[in-house]
């Protein structure tokens, strides 16, 4: 496959080296080795996960929502996830209203699962996952993922380690993906994708989402060529020029090319560049309504960043811009600020397509045909659950913990008198041994674990451990 070189140099697909700094200037991954930084043993991990010395990942601008609220919140979820295809269908509208509430994080990694699709995909694809992660995969792409693991949230305690759990999943699921689309193989701004998909979830609910962004979210977007994020880097100037005419113009007559200052940005889902809570506010919004979100969110750092004549009074040339965009002010970040604008934000997905058709006809006059035929992109989660058919039994939940729903129906006296009768007969007729809970307290440890020693916090989920999400 070709090299493949933006106008700003940078090769996103096959030369990790260049991506220690990205087009603006900002870190791209801090390498702890190459850059100085020692990971501390035992330092203070934050509610996210993240050790000290990630100053971005600071979690001082993170929206606190009081314990009961935060219960309610899980309660609903709870409810829609149990009818997912009825919420879906019948009151979309309801759940992009929670999504842009924030989704509650004992549920988030579910919730993304089935937002993007990827429960229906892996329910179609049984044993799919376990099939590449067996095989070996392609040597080049595997010798270039293998040096990019370390590169990944260095200061989150579950990729702090060389070789450890996290790593080990990263790796797995990036290689599953060479093996299941050959054709494009492997793009290194996958890699901080799909380390925040594993934060959240098992390897394999991790692999079937990142398919998802890859092929339904964002088409494209990691070939070859990387024509789909050029197209899209027009289409965000096009908008700027309707949402702020002065940055607009500034970018033009300093004639910033879109992919130097947006290419990280929408390639990586905003994950390298916005506080943390931010960063999954973002999420919880793209995986709900798609593309738009990124355009959002990208409006709104140009206009506040460089929207008046004050705030370009002292940067008049290409240097002080790009500075000004690696730096850009954290108010204008901060999670209750950035959500805000976002929604305020009138961009729709049918503007967004119209502008598509007329950049994709400049292109075809200026470059011809795409090289890299992708499939129609689709604009968020009721898009790709309409696209894709499925059964009640594809969007069945099966959690290792059982929590009921305060919403859910009370059931009588005599209903549950009965269902216990019918219980008891059931297991006097067909006696069963008494299940092993591999949940068990350490002072009264479970046979099959007796052997094993529990590791910390470090490790990562597992795509054969039962995992409850919580």
């Amino acid at each position: 496959m070709a090299r493949t070189e933006l106008s700003n140099g940078l090769n996103l697909r096959d030369n990790p080296e260049k991506l220690t700094e990205n087009g603006t200037g900002s870190s791209y991954g801090l390498d702890p080795e190459v850059n100085g930084n020692v990971v501390p043993g035992e330092t203070q991990v934050d509610k996210y996960g993240f050790t000290g010395g990630a100053q971005q990942y600071s979690g001082d601008s993170a929206e606190e929502v009081p314990a009961e609220v935060l219960r309610q919140r899980e309660a609903k979820w709870l409810e829609m996830l149990n009818s997912w295809d009825k919420w879906m269908a019948k009151r979309h509208k309801k759940v992009k209203e929670r999504c842009q509430k924030g989704i509650p994080p004992s549920l988030r990694g579910r919730a993304w699962l089935y937002l993007s699709g990827g429960k229906v995909k892996r329910e179609l694809n049984q044993g799919k996952f376990q099939k590449l992660d067996e095989a070996q995969g392609d040597p080049k792409w595997v010798d270039i993922i293998e040096r990019d693991l370390h590169r990944q949230f260095p200061f989150h305690e579950m990729f702090a380690a060389r070789g450890g759990h996290g790593q080990q999943d990263l790796f797995r699921v990036l290689k599953a993906y060479t093996l299941y689309r050959p054709d494009e193989g492997y793009c290194q701004a996958q890699a901080p994708v799909a380390a925040v998909l594993l934060m959240h979830m098992p390897a394999e609910d991790a692999f079937w989402v990142l398919v998802q962004i890859c092929e339904k979210y964002l088409p494209g977007y990691y070939s070859a060529g990387l024509e789909a994020i050029q197209l899209d880097g027009e289409i965000l100037y096009a908008l700027l020029q309707q949402v702020s005419s002065v940055a607009y113009r500034h970018l033009k007559k300093q004639k910033l090319e879109p992919t130097l200052c947006m290419t990280e940005w929408f390639m990586c889902i905003f994950s390298r560049t916005l506080p943390w809570a931010s960063v999954l506010r973002v999420w919880d919004m793209f995986l709900c309504e798609g593309v738009k979100i990124l355009f959002k969110v990208g409006l709104v750092l140009l206009k506040c960043t460089l929207g008046s004549q004050q705030k370009l009074k002292d940067c008049q040339g290409l240097y002080e811009t790009m500075e000004l965009l690696r730096t850009i002010n954290p108010q204008y970040m901060q999670e209750s600020f950035l959500v805000h604008e976002v929604i305020e934000l009138t961009i729709s997905e049918t503007k967004i397509e119209k502008e598509h058709n007329a950049q994709l006809r400049r292109w075809k006059e200026s470059h011809g045909d795409l090289r890299c035929k992708s499939p129609p992109r689709m604009h968020g989660a009721k898009a790709i659950m309409t696209s894709e058919p499925h059964t009640k039994q594809h969007l069945k939940q099966m959690p290792a913990i059982i929590v009921e729903s305060p919403l859910a129906p009370k059931m009588d006296v005599n209903e549950e008198n009965r269902k216990t009768k019918d219980e008891d007969k059931m297991k006097t007729a067909f006696p069963s041994q008494e299940l092993i809970n591999p949940y068990a307290p350490s002072s009264d440890p479970s046979p099959l674990f007796e052997h094993i020693t529990l590791k910390g916090s470090k490790e990562s989920l597992s795509s054969v451990e039962q995992d409850t999400y919580l």
